[in-house]
């Protein structure tokens, strides 16, 4: 079996490294990180960076494998995984997600998001948040949960293009758009499903929100108590144990 992770903003593939090597020490070895463009990883010339493009980006990616995955999103790449599931379903065997409640009708984005989403705005907060050194941005990371190490490697990779992907993802994330995309959410049912529910994250909506979202998705739901936003590098092992419990109940003896 293949585990596939997407991360989300404003990360790198970095993110998943504590989390991976629990993992590892699990027997679960066969781990591949998918990195959105722009997130730690070029962004192309011309791609449009919008929610489509987005869930098109993440299908071209499950296509490459010659059987379905066993996917895991966190933040946008958790709102990845949905679009491109509720296109796609059959091209993973399972799949797990901390961002379903995106797509509930009455989600209202969070302030900084709704800073991205106005013009100026958004562009005068990113140049803020993105300046000083890499040291600087990563000692802010850290103090939110990240490790060190994973930190420094993502502060390295914010800049100029990494804007240019938030701006563009969060502004064709504008309400309604979000919500009809989620007309579609019951789709997800389909393959079998998990809600990673960190209780301490401020940015998913209320527990009430989240729980509706994955009972609409046909998931199970894991609560991740007193973990926040980055709960796979806050408690790595915690995060293994859970996903690991749910791969092999739902998805590896399927």
């Amino acid at each position: 079996m293949t585990v596939a992770l997407v991360h989300g903003n404003p990360e790198s593939a970095a993110l998943w490294d504590p989390l991976v090597a629990e993992l590892a020490r699990a027997g679960v070895e066969d781990v591949v990180r998918l990195s959105p463009p722009g997130f730690g990883v070029p962004l192309p010339t011309g791609f449009p960076a919008t929610v489509t493009a987005y869930r098109d980006w993440l299908i071209g990616e499950l296509e490459r494998f010659d059987r379905p995955v066993d996917l895991l999103g966190h933040d946008w790449g958790g709102g990845h995984v949905v679009t491109a599931l509720m296109a796609r379903p059959e091209l993973v065997r399972s799949w797990a997600s901390d961002a379903l409640s995106l797509f509930e009708p009455d989600y209202v984005w969070h302030d900084l998001a709704q800073i991205w989403q106005t013009p100026d705005d958004g562009e005068a907060q990113l140049a803020e948040m993105f300046g000083g050194t890499p040291a600087q941005r990563a000692a802010q990371m850290e103090q939110l949960g990240v490790g060190h190490a994973e930190a420094l490697q993502i502060a390295g990779v914010q800049g100029p293009e990494m804007t240019r992907a938030i701006l563009a993802l969060y502004r064709s994330a504008a309400q309604p758009a979000m919500a009809e995309l989620g007309k579609d959410l019951p789709t997800l049912a389909t393959r079998p499903g998990l809600a990673l529910l960190a209780t301490a994250d401020p940015y998913g909506g209320s527990e009430e929100l989240r729980r509706r979202a994955a009972e609409r998705a046909g998931a199970e739901v894991a609560v991740l108590d007193g973990l926040g936003h980055w709960w796979m590098a806050e408690d790595p092992a915690r995060a293994a144990r859970v996903l690991t419990a749910f791969w092999r109940a739902r998805a590896w003896s399927a």
